[in-house]
């Protein structure tokens, strides 16, 4: 089964649960910047909540890769409760690829709000995530 991660981040916490995720899986986390090289079975694709959804550079990765993407086991960050998930979902149906309903969602610090967040706990989660999304691949 090939595995990727990929994730999109400007204050660095979506790189921390990418990074959870990636190490529960035995992949390394890479940024969109990097296509992917292969056709992958599932692709964890993280980003923060920008504007009320998931940045650009994402949205351009999935419609880049679309071909190359099996299924998407979305992950994001927020200072809000509000995940990327429905974005995702729409570029992912606007591209012809499947996202698992399956996703994770936590708090990340946003100017001095949810101070240390993601958490231990919930890169342990993330973690957790990652371990139980792959046994439905």
């Amino acid at each position: 089964m090939n595995i990727a991660v990929r994730y999109y981040t400007r204050s660095g916490n979506t790189k921390k649960v990418a990074d959870a995720v990636a190490a529960a899986v035995g992949v390394q986390a890479k940024t969109v910047a990097e296509p992917l090289e292969e056709k992958v079975d599932a692709l964890f694709l993280g980003s923060s909540v920008y504007a009320g959804g998931a940045d650009g550079s994402v949205i351009k990765f999935i419609a880049d890769n679309k071909d190359k993407i099996g299924c998407i086991y979305n992950f994001s960050t927020a200072f809000l409760p509000v995940s990327t998930y429905k974005r995702i979902s729409a570029a992912a149906k606007a591209n012809g690829v499947s996202v698992s309903e399956k996703e994770f969602h936590c708090k990340g610090s946003f100017m001095g709000m949810n101070k240390s967040r993601p958490d231990e706990n919930d890169l342990a989660a993330a973690a957790e995530f990652a371990k139980n999304a792959v046994k439905d691949v």
